[in-house]
């Protein structure tokens, strides 16, 4: 096993990839530092706070060495970073992606904190991830990575420490796996581990489509604010079609909005009349990807994200829309369904072009607000209908983007500067209270 932490900036290559890349480096994280420091200046922010959330409370590398259905071993590269436990257990997902490393898995976490704050959750921010291409995994590849994963951080998670849910390229059957694991080791079942579970192992209702609800509930709000009226001839584009893409397809459909444009890895697919989506499921599901869809034209991720349409909502990678396509985003409307798909730069472009944008922290939200109804029922062994998820979802959600559009009236900055200023607001109350250990 190699287990280690690093300090701010350093660099380490392992297996010839640069995967513990400095965080000084990295786009993602440096965006997410301008954001609270430009946050920090709105509510006049202790500096002696912003220099604590600057960097991680903790980070952990793990290699993972797994044997590949051909007999060889390889070893895998992972991660899990705590960066802010003030206002409780550190809650995250994790990420199975070729791209995953150390500043942006640290970047995710702080986002979680400040995402977890905004919502008001007693939870602090983390996440995870290992560096590989699901897509090419076998399920017994993917579960004999799961399983050693967990046991390499098994000190680093737990229901009163840190506890882990899905996120890109990992599923319900990934947590299944984890807190299989973690439970072996411990001795007995503890489904308060993990999020995202399968329903017959400790899930919520609720959980599997509660990130793309949440996006459509955040959307309401937002149209209201902006007199769109949400309906048959309301336009929407979505990139990216897995779970957060889908369900809000799926949801924003049903409340009689059009969708015309989503996307996946192969591309996107767009229909001035509409997309039937679960004729798109069944197509995925026999082809496993968009591409060749008989009954749409083919434009490219980034061309959708250009398309003519009242609300687009990017739910695949990060840095999706930059300062170099910014100026060609036609929507009235952007929700961000994915984690930290708009620059900074494109942000202010953006809203200087009258763009109403719902930022990550708070559009996304849904996911983890349905994991905390998760964990809190698995800890009380006590379970909620689909009914009651949907609503306190709804009441949480909304409250929060009434607090973020309050100060983004208030203080006449932009929805994610406002986003970013009520959370952190909260979260530096709760570390002054609770004051430094020295």
């Amino acid at each position: 096993m190699i287990a280690r932490a690093f300090s701010r900036g350093e660099t380490m290559e392992v297996g010839g990839d640069d995967v513990i890349v400095g965080w000084e480096k990295h786009e993602f994280y440096q965006n997410v530092l301008s954001l609270m420091e430009e946050a920090g200046k709105v509510i006049d922010l202790d500096p002696n706070v912003y220099e604590r959330l600057a960097k991680p409370r903790r980070c952990l590398y793990v290699s993972i060495p797994v044997r590949m259905d051909d007999g060889s071993i390889k070893t895998f590269d992972g991660f899990r970073v705590h960066h802010n436990t003030t206002l409780g257990p550190g809650k995250g997902g994790i990420r199975y992606h070729p791209d995953v490393n150390l500043a942006e898995t640290s970047a995710l976490a702080m986002n979680m904190t400040f995402k977890n704050s905004l919502v008001r959750l007693p939870l602090g921010g983390a996440k995870g991830g290992i560096r590989c291409d699901p897509t090419k995994l076998s399920r017994r590849e993917k579960q004999s990575l799961t399983r050693r994963y967990t046991s390499e951080i098994f000190m680093f998670i737990g229901p009163d420490k840190d506890i882990p849910a899905p996120d890109v390229g990992t599923d319900q059957q990934t947590m299944a796996w984890l807190m299989d694991t973690y439970s072996a080791q411990v001795g007995y079942a503890v489904p308060g581990v993990v999020t995202g579970k399968p329903i017959e192992v400790g899930g919520s209702l609720g959980r599997l489509d509660a990130t793309g609800r949440g996006v459509v509930y955040t959307i309401i709000e937002a149209a209201k604010r902006i007199n769109l009226e949400l309906g048959e001839d309301t336009t929407v584009a979505i990139q990216g079609f897995g779970n957060v893409g889908y369900y809000t397809a799926k949801i924003i459909g049903n409340i009689g909005c059009k969708v015309v444009a989503v996307s996946d890895v192969s591309g996107g697919i767009y229909n001035t009349k509409g997309l039937n989506l679960e004729e798109l499921r069944h197509w995925i599901a026999e082809n496993k990807v968009l591409k060749g869809y008989p009954k749409a034209d083919f434009v490219t991720n980034e061309e959708l994200l250009e398309l003519p349409v009242d609300i687009l909502v990017p739910a695949a990678l990060s840095n999706q829309i930059s300062a170099e396509n910014a100026p060609r985003i036609k929507c009235k409307l952007l929700a961000e369904g994915a984690n930290g798909p708009t620059s900074i730069e494109a942000n202010r472009i953006l809203y200087d072009k009258g763009v109403f944008t719902i930022p990550d922290i708070l559009a996304n939200s849904g996911g983890v607000i349905v994991s905390y109804f998760e964990w809190v029922q698995g800890m009380q062994n006590f379970f909620w209908s689909e009914k009651d998820v949907n609503n306190k979802l709804w009441e949480i959600i909304t409250n929060a983007f009434n607090r973020v559009y309050e100060v983004h009236t208030q203080k006449k900055v932009d929805m994610r500067l406002a986003a970013f200023a009520a959370a952190i607001d909260h979260l530096a109350k709760a570390m002054l209270w609770r004051g430094f250990f020295p």
